[in-house]
């Protein structure tokens, strides 16, 4: 068993467990929120996503062996959900020699490739920018959720109640970047086990090309180590053939290095 994988996977499932299941049930009923563990993974749903990014499963293949039963469970859980699309997510170390019979079986077709990236916590460089980097106080929620969902293109009144509550939960640091007294930038950094799993951040679109993702993925790879963390986790999209992805660019050159390759499998229901 691949035991750096396990360790990552485990984080990131923790994270995307922590962003859906602080909403006020007031927001997770408008949302569609549900959520459960199974099989040692967690598995999301979040019925009124205009987005498809929210229903997601991941976090399978360590605790117990990923099978054509437990692929079903997680399809039963989303048709009951009611939901237009799921993402699966595993480990390529953790798929069967029958996931193509599985994948056929269950519906399941090929999406878009992330990669995973890790790095041992240590010294990291400062990063220059004319932006103050500085954790995000509970007062400042609401504001850091705003930022962090536009950040990412997603309607804000939709998304960003739920992403607030965060903000001030155990283990979880939010970190903002100011231009003065506007915050143009934010990201989440969650301490579990070992590991800090950098979840999500993003900047503003007019404020880009400043210096802030370097700065934050910094200021969070210092506040992991100082922790006591051992490992630094992170995940983004693949790029495709001349393409580029300046978020992945940014965590290279912080240190990190790419672990595998990491193929989305999409559901959706059968007509």
């Amino acid at each position: 068993m691949d035991r750096i994988a396990e360790l990552l996977e485990g984080a990131e499932a923790e994270a995307v467990w922590g962003y859906q299941t602080v909403a006020p049930p007031a927001v997770a009923e408008a949302l569609g929120l549900a959520s459960r563990r199974l099989g040692g993974g967690v598995v999301l749903a979040m019925r009124h996503d205009v987005t498809d990014y929210w229903s997601k499963a991941l976090g399978f293949g360590f605790a117990a062996p990923v099978t054509a039963g437990l692929v079903e469970e997680i399809a039963d859980f989303y048709r009951e959900q009611g939901v237009r699309q799921a993402t699966l997510q595993f480990a390529p170390s953790v798929l069967p020699a029958d996931w193509d019979a599985i994948c056929e079986k269950v519906g399941l077709t090929a999406g878009g490739e992330w990669v995973k990236l890790a790095r041992l916590a240590g010294l990291v460089e400062s990063a220059e920018t004319d932006l103050r980097i500085a954790p995000v106080e509970p007062v400042d929620a609401a504001e850091w959720a705003a930022v962090l969902v536009r950040g990412f293109g997603m309607p804000v009144e939709l998304i960003a109640p739920m992403v607030e509550g965060l903000v001030g939960q155990p283990g979880w640091t939010a970190y903002g970047a100011w231009d003065g007294d506007t915050l143009v930038g934010a990201a989440g950094l969650l301490l579990h086990g070992q590991v800090a799993e950098f979840a999500g951040a993003a900047t503003l679109p007019e404020y880009r090309r400043r210096g802030a993702q370097s700065a934050l993925l910094a200021a969070r790879a210092r506040h992991a180590a100082a922790e006591g963390a051992k490992w630094l986790s992170a995940e983004t999209g693949k790029p495709a053939p001349g393409e580029r992805n300046s978020s992945l660019e940014n965590m290279l050159h912080t240190g990190f290095e790419i672990r595998y390759t990491r193929r989305n499998w999409i559901w959706r229901p059968a007509d």
